[in-house]
């Protein structure tokens, strides 16, 4: 339970803003999918639907506005539940996002029990098109424990959730079919599709 918390947590920060300084060492994971879908559709159901990621993603109960609007553009706040009860969450703002290069960086503002230096940590949301008809997802996560002496032990949790978040949005996006921790479907696709590392 207290690894899944983790990942629930991390996978989100998907995700720099005022507060964001990035000024202490953090890690770095960087994943990539290829989603047989036009970047355009991958990209409004990533980024541009920001209040539907409980939609596609196996860690996240339900997602609510908190500020601005649950659409995709600069300031927009959402409030995502990381259990069935709420105990758990963490509110994130989009701090930037560009259409035409297709990325977002998403930040924490706060949360319930998550183990980050939030000022510390941020993630990039970026869609790729292949030119073919098909496109690439990634996320970039850079990140940073609290206490610190948890970055490097976080790695393999973070690296995890990313994984199985892009496999969720993969398989919602190509078939319509959610991705959620009430129907756990991600145990039954996770090993369908395959997930590429970036070095950083």
């Amino acid at each position: 339970m207290k690894t899944k918390m983790i990942s629930a947590v991390l996978l989100l920060i998907g995700t720099v803003g005022i507060a964001q300084k990035m000024d202490k060492k953090y890690k770095s994971i960087e994943v990539e999918i290829e989603i047989n879908a036009p970047a355009e559709k991958v990209w409004n159901t990533m980024v541009k639907d920001y209040g539907a990621i409980s939609n596609w993603s196996p860690y996240i109960y339900a997602a609510s506005c908190e500020n601005g609007s649950l659409q995709g553009v600069e300031g927009a706040e959402r409030k995502c539940d990381l259990n069935e009860n709420g105990s758990r969450w963490v509110h994130e703002r989009i701090a930037s996002i560009d259409d035409r290069k297709m990325e977002m960086r998403n930040i924490i503002l706060d949360g319930a029990k998550f183990p980050l230096d939030k000022e510390n940590t941020q993630a990039y949301y970026r869609v790729k098109d292949n030119g073919n008809g098909t496109s690439k997802a990634s996320y970039l996560m850079e990140f940073r424990g609290k206490p610190a002496i948890m970055t490097g032990m976080m790695k393999g949790s973070f690296k995890k959730s990313l994984e199985n978040n892009l496999k969720g949005l993969k398989h919602y996006v190509e078939t319509g079919e959610e991705v959620t921790p009430a129907n756990d479907r991600i145990k039954g696709i996770k090993d369908l599709y395959r997930v590429n590392h970036i070095s950083k």
